[in-house]
Parts: structure tokens; sequence; C-alpha cells
């Protein structure tokens, strides 16, 4: 019997396609994955290699083009801004005020690990009888893993020491005006690309720890600079109070504050989506105003560690202990948690404020420029009294309005100024008696 040849086999339906370029990278997987060396082989051919054992194959794997189909860019917007900002660096201004002896150059150096004041004279008492308030500006460079800092600290030099420190404020105040009014015109002028940000963003204000409460100089200051800077109050040399005398002296200094009206820097609100250690932070950083703190320059060893400290007969002081003192939290607030919102309340309040009291004036002074010039036209020319609108008169009427205002209020402050030189008379009258 003669055996007939097997018939043809049946050829295969082809696949459906898979839409361009996505069929043919899933039909090179897996002919590659059932050995078929055969770069020109079609996806049929695939298919038909596999036929016997589809589910032994794993799925292939879908091109990124298909997973980022509905994928804009605008994702990356943080990281341009982050490059854009690292490139160009960093500014930050901080001022320091105090009188000598409590402990601010040795802060500052402990906090930015450097040293600024490395050629500081102390004045004699002599010097210091009439020693008046003067600003000094030192600006250092700072890198830590590729973020540049340029760090301004003003310091005031004299504040406090006088005899008579009535004005040391002062300086102060016209110091941080000054720098507005040079950021007003800059930001004014015609060329803005390359403005350099001297303004103040931070006042570290030190008070002495063996006061009980705050003097009527720091009062003084606190409350004229308290609308133009952030205040960061910090008690120096905190190292000679104990927990308790510290504790009651931050209440009546903020006691102090509540009564006189004078608002220090506030706290943002944490987010609802913040972490909860963020918000404990947060919570420790708030209830540790005004800041307790000691500074150090020298590294001691303790227990076979290293430390920055105060070496005393009695024990060491370790600056960097929560338990001793509030520098930790003073550096984690200035430097590493809100130093850019520092900078944000200076610009979005302190510097509106400001800007809006400058365009003020500017704009009153265009209007009394243009009411002195419909005066002089007027008086110049008779019979154009009927041409005068309802609205110039009424103009007219609120110059001459704030004119006599203003030589009530000159009147007024003669008067004050008179009464108070009187009665400072008679107190030295009496002193001379």
């Amino acid at each position: 019997m003669k055996l007939q040849p097997p018939p043809p086999p049946l050829p295969l339906s082809q696949p459906p396609s898979l839409g361009g370029a996505t069929g043919g990278v899933v039909a090179s997987a897996i002919s590659s994955l059932n050995g078929n060396n055969n770069n020109n082989s079609s996806a049929t051919n695939g298919l038909e290699a596999g036929k016997c054992r589809p589910t032994l194959y794993p799925k292939p794997k879908t091109p990124s083009f298909d997973k980022d189909r509905d994928y804009i860019g605008f994702a990356t917007l943080p990281e341009q801004v982050h490059r854009k900002s690292v490139k160009r660096g960093f500014e930050f201004t901080l001022m320091v005020v105090g009188e000598s002896g409590l402990g601010k150059s040795t802060l500052i150096n402990s906090l930015f690990l450097g040293d600024l004041y490395k050629n500081r004279q102390m004045p004699n008492v002599e010097e210091r009888i009439e020693k008046t308030t003067k600003v000094e500006k030192k600006t250092m460079d700072i890198e830590e893993r590729g973020v540049r800092l340029r760090l301004t600290v003003v310091d005031t030099p004299g504040f406090g020491d006088a005899v008579n420190c009535e004005d040391s404020w002062r300086v102060c105040t016209q110091y941080i005006d000054e720098q507005f009014r040079q950021y007003f015109t800059d930001e004014s002028g015609l060329n803005r690309r390359n403005i350099q940000d001297n303004r103040v963003h931070c006042c570290l204000y030190f008070v002495p720890p063996w006061g009980h409460s705050l003097r009527q100089m720091d009062l003084d200051l606190i409350r004229r600079l308290h609308r133009k800077v952030n205040i960061v109050l910090v008690i120096g040399k905190a190292d000679c109070l104990n927990k308790q005398e510290v504790r009651k002296l931050k209440e009546r200094i903020l006691q102090d504050l509540e009564d006189n009206h004078i608002q220090l820097y506030q706290f943002p609100e944490c987010d609802s989506d913040e972490d909860e250690d963020f918000k404990q932070q947060d919570r420790e950083l708030k209830a540790s105003i005004p800041f307790a703190v000691v500074g150090s320059n020298t590294i001691l060893e303790v227990a076979g560690k290293k430390v920055r400290g105060r070496q005393y007969p009695w024990g060491v002081v370790n600056v960097e202990d929560p338990e001793h003192s509030d520098f930790i939290k003073l550096r984690t607030f200035l430097i590493s948690t809100h130093m850019q919102d520092l900078k944000d309340t200076t610009q979005d309040v302190h510097y509106e404020n400001f800007r809006a009291q400058c365009i003020s004036q500017i704009s009153q002074h265009a209007l009394r420029e243009r009411g002195k010039l419909k005066r002089d036209s007027i008086s110049s020319t008779n019979g154009f009294d009927a041409a005068i609108s309802e609205t110039d008169r009424l103009l007219l009427q609120k110059d001459e309005e704030i004119r006599r205002m203003q030589d009530m209020l000159t009147q007024m402050q003669e008067k004050l100024k008179q009464t108070h030189l009187m009665e400072m008379k008679k107190n030295d009258s009496v002193i001379d008696v």
C-alpha cells in the first residue's frame, strides 16, 4: 500500500496589527526569545515560532512613548528652577544688634563656622564714654554641597555702650531705610537684570541675661524696627541662668512685647500634608522664642567625643546640647528651615510697605506741583475763574486744607519741643541744687 504524503499545513491567519512601530517591537521581542537570529523575519514568523508555548514567554514591556502618551513635561519645572538657583547662588543679610559683651561675634562664628572678627579691637573706657553707634559690614562666601551663599553680617558696634543711649536706634533704622531706598531706585531704573539685594532680611537683637525683662532702650529700638525688618530676640550668654530663670525671663519678655503692641517675626503655619516630625519641630521652634543661646569657638573633648563648648570649673557647657542651650534650634530656624521665608517676608511685607510709602509720597508731590502750576496760571490770568471746573476747585480747597494742617502740626511740634526743653532745664536745676 502506497503511503500518501501529508497534506500541506494550513496557512495561519495574519495576527492583528499592533499599530505601527509597536507591532514590530513586540514581534521582534518574541522572535528573539524563541532564538530566531534572523533580523529580517516578519512578525508572522515570530508568532509561528512561538505558537506552541505562548504562555511561557514573559509579557513584552510597553515602550516608554506609550507610557508617556499623556505626559506633557512641565513637572520638571522645579528641577529647572533648582538648577538655575544653584547656578546663580543665594544672598542673605543678617543684622546683629546688642551691647558689647553679649557674645554676638562668637555666636555668628559658631553659626557659620567661620571667623569674621579676626582683627577686632575692643575700645577702652574713655572711648566708650563718647562712643556713637556705627555700622560695619562683613561679607563671606560659603559653599556647601555645591550651593553657594553670600552672607553679609551687619554689626552695630557702640550700640548701648555710651552713657547717653537715646539715639542708638537711629543708626539702625537709617541703614535699613537706605537699603530699601537703594533697592527701590535700582528696581525703578532701566537696568534691572543685576540688582544686588542688600536689604536686611533678619535682625538678631541680643537681650542681656542679667535683667529681669526688656529695658527701655530695648523697647525703643524694637518698636521702631518691628515694621521694617524681621526681628528675632536672642538672650545672650544664657549659661549664667538656670532653666527656671530662663523660663521666667522668656515669659516676661513676651509679656512686655504684648503690652507694647510689638510684633516679632511670625512663623508660617505648617501645611496639612507635612509629616509629623516637621510639625513637631515647628512647634518646638515656636515655643523656644526668644532663643536662649550660648556660643563657643572652642572644641573640647568630653567622654571621647569632640564637642563645641565652654569649660567651667564645675563642668562643660555643650553648645549643641538642647538641654544646655537653644543654639541648635536657632541654627535650624535661621539656616535650615526659615531662611527663604525670612527673605520672602522681607520682600512681600516690609519692602512692599516701604515701596507703597514711596509711591504715595511721589503721588502727593506730583499733586502739589500740579496744584501749584494751576494756581500760578490762575493768578497770572484774570477773568478766567468761571472756566475752572468744580473738580479743580475741590482740589485747590484740599490743597489749602492740607497746608493748614501741616502748619498746625509744625506749630504743635514746636510747642512740644519747647515743653520738653523746659522740663529738661527744670530737671537740670534740681540736680544742680
